[in-house]
């Protein structure tokens, strides 16, 4: 069977950077509040104009970019978004279109924070088996305008981006070697938008009720994440035979600061190891894994041949891990190393 090897990254993120302290005119807050909670410094909000699927777009022109692949060579693309343009059509189509890979074949998979692993292991089951040989994975979520500001448990947390990767068939020996998805739909009220589904739908009283605003139970979260996190890291190590001596770098979900020091430390993760970004971004969701690792490609931080953990934890509730290993001829990482100057001057312009 063909390996599927991530050949090419991107992110992106609106310009429009939004400061605690920005936030503390419109809410009762500070940046001290913030700060000591979350870990979380500002965060960027989509501009007018802007949506999941001009993000998604963007990402993915720049992932395909790295992996010097044009989208009419796409053979699929995959969306992990809980905040698509519309409930329908799904924003795959959308990306799809506005990349230009004509008939290319789209799916928008609904997962929460988890979606883009959750997206990554579906792509690894289609080139494994044979039946695709290029696909794009994009994680993307817009959900600063499903926020309220009378609720600054979750106001202050969130974040809008985007991040992509392309994955292709090789035979050399690369991809996900293990891999862990589950689901508790026990917690499922613990992060939910209530309205605008077909259980509660659109109604002036729901308006008024702020249905249509994230809510979340905070502390069970925190307790759900700090406790799976590093189960699922577990988890998904010994599936795919190695153990956490393996680890190149680890690139967690970034929803809080706390937890993220939580998992590291309870794998004894050194800290040069861990990706963390949430400082930057806040709470990107879909968005948040692969953007983090599209900035840890872009700084060098990882090598040909590395082996990567990813884990994830979201709404659902949901979870996710794999750890992946990286070509060992990963020509676009090795630009990288080799003109580390010009690859800062072409993050920083895009940023």
């Amino acid at each position: 069977m063909p390996y599927a090897s991530i050949t090419g990254w991107g992110h992106y993120a609106p310009d429009n950077v939004v400061t605690n302290d920005d936030l503390a005119q419109h809410m009762e807050t500070s940046d001290e509040w913030i700060r000591s909670r979350s870990g979380i410094r500002e965060r960027r909000f989509a501009e007018e104009g802007e949506t999941t699927a001009t993000m998604s777009i963007e990402s993915g022109k720049r992932a395909l970019e790295r992996a010097n692949l044009s989208p009419e060579e796409l053979d699929l693309i995959l969306v992990a978004s809980s905040s698509p343009d519309y409930l329908t059509p799904p924003v795959s189509s959308q990306v799809q279109e506005g990349l230009g890979a004509k008939h290319v074949g789209a799916m928008q998979l609904t997962v929460g924070c988890t979606g883009w692993v959750y997206a990554m292991v579906t792509a690894e089951q289609f080139i494994r088996t044979g039946a695709y040989e290029n696909i794009l994975v994009v994680g993307t979520e817009l959900t600063s305008r499903w926020l309220s500001w009378e609720n600054r448990g979750t106001a202050v947390l969130f974040g809008d981006g985007s991040g992509a990767v392309v994955v292709q068939a090789s035979d050399e020996p690369a991809g996900i070697l293990g891999h862990v998805l589950g689901s508790d739909g026990s917690g499922a009220e613990d992060i939910i938008l209530p309205g605008g589904g077909v259980a509660q739908p659109l109604t002036h009283e729901r308006l008024d009720a702020n249905e249509y605003n994230i809510k979340m139970n905070g502390r069970e979260v925190f307790r759900f994440a700090t406790r799976i996190m590093g189960t699922a890291l577990e988890e998904a190590l010994h599936r795919a035979e190695r153990t956490v001596d393996d680890i190149d770098l680890f690139v967690p979900h970034q929803a809080n600061a706390r937890i993220i020091e939580y998992a590291a430390k309870d794998a004894g993760l050194p800290r040069d190891k861990v990706v963390v970004n949430v400082d930057r971004y806040g709470n990107t969701s879909a968005a948040s894994v692969p953007i983090a690792l599209s900035e840890a490609f872009d700084e060098g931080r990882a090598q040909p041949g590395d082996t990567i953990a990813v884990v994830a934890f979201g709404a659902g509730l949901t979870w996710a891990s794999a750890i992946v290993q990286l070509s060992a001829s990963f020509p676009a990482l090795q630009e990288v190393a080799e003109h580390p100057a010009e690859t800062r001057a072409r993050t920083k312009v895009r940023m």
